[in-house]
């Protein structure tokens, strides 16, 4: 009976060696994201290695599948890097193209609003996505067609984005005036107010997208298309030079310099009132004299900027598209306004070149 007994326990204590060095040799693996390169046998095996916690992942048990978050487990948790989705710029390598200014932009032009002189040109060729940019188009339209702005629009069903699911303050049956609905698009890029807008027009949505692209062409914007007001869908595509050339034509309609530059904006939601503010922080910025601007982003565009604005007694159009990083199209904006301030006589145009540190 004793040797039964004492070779029971041998065995058991076997077992629960096994089992300590499979649990040791898994969670080190999972907390790593990656496998050890040392061979198995020489891996050194301690209790405390195998209590350590694993991040985010799924250990298999005997019993059922545990999952260790951030939040249940406890020791500090790695958090996986997941890279954000490449724009169409960086896809194309435009980021490479390096320029004097050092602009974070894959894409810029500045227009001399008078002479029509370039000051400063880096990819003004590419047709990429301009996100929200497109308001401009659809502001220009609903501006043009003297429609009566203080008509009542409701927000529908129809106006929700199931392009890229964003979000609205403006549930499914606010009702805005026209007027208020342009402001809200202009000013803060109010996804909704700008859908409600094309979809109310003489004809509907579709003849609205229609007009967009007709107007595109009368003003030769010919790499420019339409497919939506909003500017939700990566379809919608355009280029720098036209896109100061839109600029340029909205900057003569009073009610666009108005409403786009427009620091903040209240409007009645039914018992609620709702403040908004301008997507662009520059507008509230007492050195900067900006006539008209837009903003626009979806992760296929990067950010992207429009403007005009007076700079050391220049009247200048502005675009950047594609910046990389939150602010930096407006980080781009002050590093071109200083250049134009340390040098107003300018006579040669800043062209950007091949090279690695776009």
């Amino acid at each position: 009976m004793h040797h039964r007994h004492r070779a029971a326990v041998t065995r058991f204590f076997q077992l629960l060696g096994f089992v300590v060095v499979s649990t040791a040799l898994v969670v080190p693996i999972a907390h790593s994201g990656e496998r050890s390169k040392a061979p198995a046998k020489k891996q050194q095996v301690s209790s405390a290695n195998a209590k350590r916690a694993a991040p985010a992942r799924k250990v298999a048990t005997n019993t059922r599948a545990v999952r260790v978050t951030a939040k249940t487990a406890k020791v500090p948790t790695r958090v996986a890097f997941v890279p954000a989705k490449q724009s169409f710029g960086q896809m194309a390598g435009l980021h490479e193209v390096s320029d004097p200014l050092d602009l974070k932009s894959s894409v810029a032009l500045v227009i001399d609003q008078d002479t029509h002189e370039v000051l400063l040109s880096k990819n003004d060729q590419a047709v990429l996505p301009i996100a929200s940019l497109t308001k401009l188009m659809t502001g220009l339209l609903i501006s043009q067609a003297k429609l009566p702005m203080d008509e009542p629009i409701t927000i529908t069903q129809d106006d929700v984005d199931t392009e890229k699911g964003s979000r609205s303050r403006l549930t499914v049956g606010s009702t805005l005036t026209r007027g208020e609905m342009l402001h809200l698009a202009l000013m803060s890029s109010e996804n909704r107010a700008a859908h409600a807008l094309g979809r109310t027009y003489p004809g509907g949505l579709e003849a609205f997208v229609v007009q967009m692209n007709v107007k595109a062409r009368l003003l030769g914007m010919t790499d420019t298309r339409y497919v939506e007001p909003t500017g939700l869908s990566s379809r919608n595509q355009s280029s720098a030079r036209d896109l100061a050339t839109l600029v340029n034509v909205a900057h003569g309609d009073p009610l666009l310099r108005e409403l786009s530059t427009s620091p903040g904006y209240e409007v009645a939601v039914g018992p609620k009132t709702l403040q908004y503010n301008n997507t662009n922080g520059l507008v509230k910025n007492p050195t900067w004299d900006i006539g008209l601007q837009k903003t626009g982003y979806i992760s296929e565009a990067g950010r992207c900027l429009v403007m005009q604005t007076q700079i050391a007694g220049r009247k200048l159009i502005m675009v950047f598209l594609d910046s990389a990083g939150k602010f930096s199209r407006l980080g781009d904006a002050e590093r071109v306004r200083h250049w134009v301030e340390s040098m107003p006589s300018l006579t040669a145009p800043l062209q950007a070149r091949a090279g690695s540190n776009g």
